[in-house]
């Protein structure tokens, strides 16, 4: 078994800041905890805590914490991007991760290759109504897009009933299909990241 030791980082785009209870948090930890068990350690990042400002490139100058977030993400081999669904949508910090992930389109190393090639990425999605697969494609198609491999079964998720207030942070037990899905999330985004460290993709 290969036991290569592997960083994560996970990114929470809830809309509220520290100390405010988040479900986004919650299951963020969840896939952290899970990913431990395949030899993986690292940490989570709650956006809003943070200054990230609006723009496309790496570095959108003084105040910017952008940047330090990015050296945590590109020293990392997993990342993790954890967002509720609202209106239907990823939060618009999720939005805003993906617009500073953009940048990474043109940053390279030297035979072509994006920096984020070699890193996974996987997905958590909490809501009150049903979207997480719309969400779950939104964030899906962006991390690809910036470079970042996806493992099957890449998303963990849980949404209640339509029209009515249960938060995910307020059920008494995880769902087992949640608890379920989060352990194949790891299982396979682990799995992924040791094989991308040991074999590269080619140049570009």
């Amino acid at each position: 078994m290969d036991t290569t030791p592997l960083r994560a980082v996970a990114l929470v785009c809830t809309l509220s800041p520290s100390p405010a209870r988040s479900s986004s948090q919650l299951l963020a930890e969840q896939v952290m905890a899970a990913l431990g068990e395949h030899g993986v350690t690292g940490k989570t990042i709650r956006i809003a805590d943070r200054n990230v400002l609006p723009g496309v490139e790496t570095d959108m100058g003084e105040g910017d914490d952008w940047p330090e977030i990015r050296d945590t993400i590109l020293g990392a081999d997993i990342l993790v991007l954890s967002t509720p669904i609202w209106l239907g949508h990823p939060s618009s910090i999720a939005q805003r991760v993906l617009e500073r992930l953009d940048a990474e389109l043109s940053e390279t190393d030297d035979e072509g290759r994006m920096l984020t090639y070699g890193r996974v990425a996987a997905v958590c999605v909490v809501g009150n109504e049903d979207g997480a697969h719309k969400v779950s494609a939104d964030l899906f198609q962006g991390l690809n897009d910036v470079g970042f491999s996806l493992a099957p079964n890449a998303v963990t998720y849980w949404v209640g009933e339509a029209m009515q207030g249960t938060d995910y942070q307020d059920l008494d037990k995880t769902p087992e299909a949640t608890a379920g899905t989060t352990a194949t999330l790891a299982a396979n985004t682990a799995h992924l990241a040791r094989r991308l460290k040991s074999a590269p993709y080619p140049p570009s």
